[in-house]
């Protein structure tokens, strides 16, 4: 494949649809056009035009046709936008008819996106979030996905690197004209208070939890507890739909089932595991061993139990790692007249639910009190503008240059100093897809889909 090819895919959704959109990008997509409608439309104005066969001459369809001349467009190229008729046949006819226009050929995964970065219409950071905003599943996902799309980190980054290539350029300007007589000789200092300053910064947007990076995967709950507590019908009651099977014989649930759910706008993953006990099957063996694994990595454990049963099997096991542990007393309905749903504290201080997952009783008390929990974890301070492992890391690693460089000024090593502050807008410059980055582009945009 070429940037220099011209690409063509449906951008809306799967058929059938009332709408379908199909782009071109390209320097043949002016020519794709006149051949399709046989006229070109007024730029960047919605035009009612027929669709025509290249080959046989028929008529496609009927719909719009938008012109957009680069660079003033979504990929900073020639880009055209066919909006038609959604049907199947029409959206194989229109690709189809595309397909045998010469210069023309189907674009691959992310590709228009991934022009517009290459032609400086977005930086890398916005390309994420425009990612994070396709998967987004929840509306707090889409609020931060908004965010680095309009730039939260990009414009940050870019501030931060604009300062450190003043700094080195004061740093070399005092080694390579030290002898000129209108240079001044203390540019070391205000270079190593502007490093100083901006590795505070730095520290500071870093020092956030990891909320960003948390928001996009979710909040990770683990239904855990001894067999035949109820867990996989409570999963089913939150998750609202038959999720797990459930049955009264233990041992039932062998392996992790995974339910994403949306907590008034916060997203998570609720994980039903198997019964905790001492299986004799090596089958559920697994089972047990993966449910501990699970559990001990949640944010939140709910161990559900019996509620007629308070004997020491049913607490849950010490070594749970750093995961808050709910208790959720089950089965309120098989006790006597006068036990009623609602939560307290158990004696050892922890969060306990009083539910009967048969009748329903009390989950609206446990789901709000998840919500609540959610919102504690992920709203804490000002949104944070680092939602990814390669930002945090790149963003460490800038730290560590520029502390590197104001260990180095203190021993008056300018050449030392302006090296590291070299160093440190590199780092920053791979954030936004400035510098260095083509080892990362097919890692983004390997999951993006073919349209966009």
């Amino acid at each position: 494949m070429s940037s220099h090819d011209t690409i063509f895919a449906l951008s809306s959704g799967p058929p059938p649809a009332a709408i379908a959109v199909i782009r071109i990008s390209g320097p043949n997509a002016r020519f794709g056009l006149e051949t399709l409608i046989r006229r070109l439309p007024a730029p960047r104005r919605a035009s009612l035009a027929k669709l025509f066969d290249p080959t046989t001459g028929a008529v496609l369809d009927e719909g719009l046709a938008l012109w957009f001349p680069g660079p003033r467009s979504e990929t900073g190229e020639d880009m055209v936008e066919l909006h038609l008729h959604g049907g199947r046949a029409v959206i194989a006819a229109t690709l189809a008819a595309l397909g045998r226009i010469d210069g023309l050929r189907p674009a691959g995964p992310g590709e228009f996106t991934r022009r517009a970065l290459e032609n400086g219409r977005m930086d890398l950071t916005a390309v994420e979030g425009l990612a994070d905003l396709i998967f987004a599943e929840t509306e707090v996902q889409r609020r931060q996905a908004m965010r680095q799309l309009q730039g939260a980190l990009g414009e940050r980054v870019e501030d931060w690197r604009k300062r450190l290539i003043d700094s080195m350029a004061m740093v070399e300007a005092r080694i390579d004209f030290s002898d000129e007589a209108d240079v001044p000789e203390d540019l070391l200092g205000p270079a190593l208070a502007t490093a100083q300053a901006l590795r505070e910064e730095i520290l500071g947007a870093l020092a956030d939890d990891h909320r960003g990076e948390r928001l996009r995967d979710g909040l990770t709950i683990a239904i855990a507890g001894p067999p035949n507590a109820g867990k996989s019908s409570l999963l089913n009651r939150i998750a609202r739909r038959e999720a797990a099977i459930v049955s009264p014989y233990p041992g039932t649930t062998r392996d992790v089932i995974e339910v994403h759910l949306d907590l008034d706008g916060y997203p998570a993953t609720l994980l039903d595991t198997a019964g905790i006990r001492e299986p004799e099957h090596p089958v559920e063996q697994e089972g047990v061993r993966r449910a501990l694994a699970r559990a001990q990595a949640a944010d939140l454990v709910l161990w559900v139990v019996d509620a007629s049963l308070e004997d020491e099997a049913a607490q849950p096991p010490a070594d749970r790692g750093g995961s808050t542990v709910w208790m959720v007393r089950n089965k309120l309905d098989l006790l006597r007249a006068g036990s009623k749903p609602g939560a307290d504290l158990d004696p050892s201080g922890r969060r306990a639910f009083a539910i009967s997952a048969q009748t329903g009783a009390g989950l609206d008390t446990l789901v709000a009190a998840l919500a609540e929990h959610a919102a504690q974890v992920f709203v804490l301070g000002e949104p944070s503008i680092v939602t990814r492992a390669r930002h945090r890391g790149a963003l460490n690693e800038t730290v560590e240059a520029l502390g590197r460089a104001i260990e180095e000024g203190s021993r008056g090593k300018e050449d030392l100093v302006a090296e590291e502050l070299r160093l440190a807008a590199r780092r920053l410059g791979r954030i936004t897809g400035r510098v260095d980055v083509e080892d990362i582009l097919d890692v983004i945009f390997r999951d993006f889909c073919i349209g966009k």
